[in-house]
């Protein structure tokens, strides 16, 4: 599979999202070599009320695939997203029977891919998941560079990720 084809996608998804202000995440589902769903980060600013810390980009494009009705046929996608998976985002997407992640830029602060699977109970011990990182990673890091260094964003500001991510 081409993954920097697929990952530009996704790249393109996090370009919008941090064109709109909003973190700059984006996400697509591949099935078969086709791109099947797609979303990016919302609601990490705006109103208080609109602010979560459910909306991530996989999570937007898990939803969108699942709204269309479609059926995730374990070890058929692939997810391709920007930032490493954090924990959510991760156990979500393999409890709906995705094995493949492949992301761009690592989360120093959240990222979930490392959560130790064979030390858990039955349910997730026997999942073999396949971890894909650093696909255009430069690529992915300037976006977050861009988007922490614009002092109208306090999205995770001076946060661990931030201060990591700005002295790359």
């Amino acid at each position: 599979m081409n993954h920097e084809k697929y990952m530009q996608i996704a790249l393109d998804q996090a370009t919008e999202a941090l064109r709109q202000g909003e973190f700059p995440v984006g996400a697509i589902l591949v099935e078969g070599g086709r791109v099947v769903a797609s979303g990016r980060r919302i609601h990490s600013r705006g109103f208080a009320a609109a602010v979560n810390e459910i909306d991530h980009a996989e999570i937007v494009a898990l939803r969108t695939f699942l709204s269309q009705g479609q059926i995730v046929k374990p070890g058929e996608l692939v997810v391709y997203s920007t930032m490493e998976p954090c924990l959510m985002c991760y156990s979500t997407m393999i409890l709906n029977g995705i094995r493949h992640i492949v992301y761009a830029y690592e989360d120093v602060m959240g990222g979930g891919t490392n959560l130790p699977l064979k030390q858990l109970n039955p349910l997730y011990a026997e999942m073999d998941v396949v971890i894909t990182p650093n696909v255009l990673r430069e690529q992915s890091l300037a976006l977050f560079q861009e988007f922490f260094a614009n002092p109208e964003n306090t999205y995770w500001k001076d946060s661990i990720l931030a201060n990591y991510t700005l002295n790359q």
